[in-house]
């Protein structure tokens, strides 16, 4: 495919040098800052806003969500070589494009379902990983799929009307996971264990998830109905390390529902 790429940062980047590095040509990148040294890594020219787009199969926009309205509003008169066009957004509907679907392009969204810290990590993760494909043009979906195939990922449908609820569980999967390790991690270092004592524990737990299902995986004294234990553990964080009380209850409300003993729990846990 010849793809244009219009704001070179951390996912429009990342993708870009994975589909250069698929043999798909990048044929100009489009951004406020940055622009040049995106070109530069993908070995093709900054592009004028003000000037028509060159021709090619496909536009991303890989801007923030709240820009990508605007950014179609401005090409939509200067893309009239451009087959169609998505945006990296994995929750703003593609009614985002719809200056670029009234001049004629085929519009829909292509979320890679990963986390992609930087673009060279990105790019190298991106193989393996997931992509959410939404489009009610056929053409436009067949090459979607397509283009995730070379890039090494599977790709999924996405209801358009669905995709604020489907962000909140990529969040949750990747955003609420790191920020119980992080409360892990203060509760290990205060009770004088270093963290890397943890890692192998972790890891266990998340192929027990992967393999078994989340439900499958529950383990510890709340799955157990040990309110004791739970209770003990309260205490020693009310004593040590207070301001962590509330984000421990605040987990364990949601591990005693997840285990069916919330009524257990609710003395103990608040």
């Amino acid at each position: 495919m010849k793809i244009i790429l219009a704001g070179p940062g951390r996912a429009g980047l990342s993708l870009a040098l994975a589909a250069r590095a698929a043999g798909h040509e990048i044929v100009g990148v489009l951004g406020r800052g940055g622009a040049a040294a995106g070109a530069a890594r993908l070995h093709t020219a900054v592009l004028d806003w003000d000037e028509l787009l060159p021709a090619a199969d496909l536009l991303i926009v890989g801007v923030r969500d709240d820009a990508i309205g605007e950014i179609a509003g401005r090409l939509a008169a200067r893309a009239i070589g451009v087959r169609a066009a998505v945006h990296l957004s994995g929750s703003v509907t593609i009614g985002a494009l719809a200056p670029l679907a009234e001049s004629g392009l085929a519009t829909g969204g292509f979320h890679p379902l990963q986390s992609l810290p930087d673009p060279d990590t990105g790019a190298r993760r991106l193989a393996g990983a997931w992509v959410g494909i939404t489009t009610a043009d056929p053409a436009l979906h067949a090459s979607l799929t397509d283009l995730a195939g070379s890039l090494g990922m599977t790709a999924f449908e996405l209801a358009d009307e669905r995709r604020a609820l489907y962000h909140a569980g990529a969040s949750a999967a990747a955003n609420y996971v790191v920020a119980c390790l992080a409360l892990a991690e203060r509760l290990f270092a205060a009770a004088g264990v270093p963290w890397e004592a943890a890692i192998p524990l972790v890891e266990a737990v998340v192929r027990n998830a992967v393999e078994l299902g989340p439900v499958e995986a529950l383990t510890g004294p709340i799955a157990r109905g040990d309110v004791a234990t739970v209770a003990q553990q309260r205490a020693a964080l009310h004593a040590a390390v207070p301001d962590l009380e509330g984000d421990f209850a605040d987990i364990g409300r949601a591990v005693a529902r997840l285990a069916g003993r919330e009524a257990e729990f609710r003395e103990v846990l608040g």
